[in-house]
């Protein structure tokens, strides 16, 4: 499993670095490997008695690790990211215009290797075994979405989607974090299994459920967070079907699938999940009923089926769960098949706008027959795989024992349904249908005809459909290893075509009836609604403040004054330091010593001298040499404590430094500038004396508070048997901190690059200035020729 979600990345780096120029061997490499995933996969969980367990360590101190697991639900999961990859792959090589010209082969490139990473992102999710392995590739899933909606980087709607994408996942992402973080310290364990065999409780853990629950709602769309989705249609049409068939948005539902076990009882899991699921369902298809972009419509049914799929998944009672992993499947097959329909409409016609067309149901009758069979599909009409997977859910919810969380949600399911119907006849009847074309806009026809790279594809899925509603017997026992591996009790279920005369039978009947006439009353031309505080003026008004925020805070904070910068760093030292000294005002005063000998008070006396000095010259040259010498005094005090190496490098250091400061300060004025007015002379005087004492208290405190043993005490007595030395501080240096002082050579070695493309730079422009001075003496009037 490791190296199946491995193979993703390290393919997806060299179609990037290597294959910018062979698009076409990007895409046979790219559907090779998704078909090989289905294949790996099939084989090593096909047959297995008991989950695969694969783990590989990070960091094992801290015991991080990500840990995959291989079963039921996940073998289906990866199947379904696998084999849809390779059809919208293989679909996106006529999509895409890739050979008039290199900009555009290397976009088609760049798009095939961020698919790639893409897809191993959200193959990863679906075999994590744990919430810390999830989480891992639930952000690396957002980083990728990002980049696909924003392939057309030129594009400002693109852009700004792709980023309102990012911003509202990543922050989903923090929450589900937190709730990983609370049931790592509260229940021990983030393990999907070891959760479900001991659920745990508490105050921490209601609170954890909420945390995983927003990043479950954020990364499904579901109110009140749905407003990005629909965004991300500035995304070509592939990545659209991808995203919204298999990967991302299955994501949450995914996280929820797995938790249902665990937390599926708790009263703030289940009305959690059918108030906002339900919510949902019927926002969203009513949402999808006022657009005229086929697109759009596609991305709010989108949006309405995922609520459908957040209260089967996240319900709780088996049979539920098993509705929901048989939805799941049909709407991955159904909503890919029509995305890509929709991409072949515009590829033929050059619009997606629906009031616009008439009649192509004539000019593209195996496309209009292939859209019809994924929209009764999606519209749960017989014998289509959706039908069978919709009364599987009405079933569940009636026979559920729930109270009244089990009433609204079967009630949320119905009218979510009522609308699925609508906006499915609204949807084919705008793309095939005859109509009268508004005046105001032109009837749009079929200029060139779908190749067989466009049709084959949405033709498989929806014959997938149709074939999966004729044997939903056999598909039905297919689904219980999936069912069952998150609930022992939702394999036994199983789908049938043909359910008989019953309440669920009649419900559907109902349902379909209802929605006919609600998709054919609504008018082809409507405006989309406008509700006052919908999530996405939340969201843009929370960004817009952000930014507005951002740009007064650095006005007064970043205001170029270096003095203003230093004030503030030695202020916030001053009390950082002030509020420890006074936590602990006896430590390490009590044997502290001044000096050890005349010699060593003497230095220091004429070290402080040289500070003095500092502050009261008003030349740079000069504040450069005294500051210089009071570095010259600490290497001496370092050499009469013992210690010459260490006084070498501070000599060395410090003559570096020095020279550093001459060659830049000869660009500088001579004379330091006059004194702010803002900052007088008293106020620069408290907030040095201020941190000169501060830093010395703290630095005798540090000194006394010391209550392990001493590196040196350790260091002694292992430096002639261990390294063979005899003395300590070149032991220590070479062998015991050597890449310490490697790093420090390295820094020196830098530094002294630095001095020389400093002096280098000061001679060639004296050499300048010298050629230009000698020019115009030259060509003064008296001068030489």
């Amino acid at each position: 499993m490791i190296v199946v979600v491995l193979a993703h990345f390290l393919l997806a780096v060299v179609v990037l670095a290597a294959l910018r120029r062979r698009p076409m061997l990007a895409t046979i490499s790219g559907c090779a490997l998704m078909v090989s995933s289905a294949v790996s996969i099939v084989v090593m969980g096909i047959g297995a008695d008991v989950p695969r367990i694969e783990r590989w360590v990070w960091v094992d101190g801290l015991g991080l690790s990500i840990s995959f697991r291989l079963d039921g639900f996940a073998v289906m999961m990866a199947l379904l990211v696998s084999v849809l990859g390779a059809l919208v792959l293989w679909y996106s090589s006529s999509y895409f215009d890739h050979g008039a010209n290199s900009d555009q082969g290397e976009k088609y490139v760049r798009f095939v290797g961020l698919f790639l990473a893409f897809a191993g992102a959200m193959t990863g999710v679906v075999l994590s075994a744990d919430l810390f392995s999830m989480f891992v590739f639930w952000e690396l899933t957002s980083v990728c979405s990002f980049l696909l909606i924003g392939l057309d980087d030129q594009s400002p709607s693109a852009r700004a989607s792709a980023l309102r994408a990012l911003l509202v996942t990543s922050a989903g992402g923090l929450c589900l974090l937190g709730g990983v973080t609370l049931l790592q310290v509260f229940a021990g364990t983030t393990s999907f299994a070891e959760l479900a065999s001991s659920p745990p409780t508490g105050t921490a853990i209601t609170t954890a459920i909420v945390l995983v629950l927003m990043g479950a709602f954020t990364k499904s769309a579901q109110v009140p967070f749905h407003f990005w989705l629909p965004g991300a249609m500035a995304a070509p049409t592939p990545v659209s079907a991808y995203l919204h068939s298999a990967t991302m948005v299955k994501a949450g539902i995914v996280l929820m699938a797995r938790m249902a076990p665990v937390f599926g009882d708790q009263p703030t899991w289940r009305w959690l999940v059918v108030i906002a699921g339900g919510t949902t369902m019927v926002l969203g298809g009513a949402q999808a009923l006022r657009q005229v972009d086929a697109k759009l419509l596609l991305a709010h049914s989108t949006v309405a089926q995922l609520g459908f799929l957040t209260v089967l998944v996240g319900f709780g009672v088996p049979g539920a769960t098993y509705a929901g992993i048989a939805h799941l499947v049909a709407h991955a097959l159904f909503k890919a098949s029509l995305f890509l329909s929709v991409g072949i409409v515009d590829h033929s016609t050059g619009t997606r706008d629906i009031r616009r067309m008439s009649g192509l149901a004539k000019e593209m009758p195996v496309l209009a027959a292939l859209a019809g069979l994924a929209a009764l599909s999606m519209a749960g009409v017989i014998p289509l795989l959706g039908f069978a997977t919709k009364e599987k859910a009405l079933v569940a919810l009636l026979d559920a024992d729930a109270g009244a969380v089990g009433v609204i949600a079967l009630a949320a399911v119905i009218g979510g349904s009522v609308l699925s119907v609508a906006y499915s006849v609204r949807l084919w009847f705008g793309l095939f249908g005859i109509k009268e074309v508004p005046a105001d806009l032109e009837a749009v026809h079929v200029h060139h005809h779908a190749g067989v790279s466009l049709m084959v594809p949405a033709g498989i899925l929806a014959a997938a459909s149709l074939a999966g509603g004729l044997a939903a017997g056999v598909v039905g026992g297919w689904l219980g290893a999936p069912a069952a591996s998150l609930d022992a009790a939702a394999g036994s279920y199983h789908l049938v075509l043909w359910p008989g005369i019953n309440t669920e039978f009649l419900i559907s009947i109902g349902v379909i009836v209802v929605g006919w006439f609600v998709g054919r009353a609504v008018p082809w031309s409507i405006e989309p609604s406008r509700v006052p505080f919908s999530g996405e003026r939340i969201y843009q008004f929370l960004l817009d403040g952000l930014l507005q925020g951002s740009r007064r805070l650095t006005a007064v904070t970043q205001s170029g004054s270096l003095l203003a910068y230093l004030g503030v760093v030695m202020l916030v030292l001053v009390v950082v330091l002030g509020v420890a000294v006074v936590h602990d005002p006896g430590g390490g005063f009590e044997e502290l010593v001044l000096a050890d000998s005349p010699t060593q008070l003497l230095v220091a006396v004429i070290a402080v001298v040289f500070a003095f000095a500092v502050v009261l010259t008003r030349q740079r040259f000069v504040a450069a040499l005294l500051i210089g010498g009071v570095g010259f005094g600490c290497a001496v005090l370092f050499a009469l404590f013992g210690a010459p190496d260490l006084a070498l490098t501070q000599v060395l250091v410090e003559t570096l430094t020095i020279v550093v400061f001459l060659l830049v300060l000869r660009q500088m004025p001579r004379h330091f500038s006059a004194d702010p007015v803002w900052a007088p002379k008293f106020a620069r005087i408290v907030v040095s004396v201020g941190v000169g004492v501060g830093v010395a208290l703290f630095a005798v405190m540090v000194s006394g508070a010391r209550t392990g043993e001493s590196a040196g005490d350790v260091y002694t007595p292992l430096s002639l048997p261990e390294a063979g030395g005899k003395n300590v501080v070149n032991v220590i240096l070479v062998d015991f901190r050597g890449w310490d002082t490697m790093g420090e050579i390295t820094v020196l070695g830098i530094a002294a690059l630095g001095v020389t493309n400093l002096v280098r730079m000061a001679r060639r422009r004296k050499l300048e200035c010298d050629d230009a001075a000698e020019l115009s003496a030259t060509s003064a009037p008296g001068g030489s020729a």
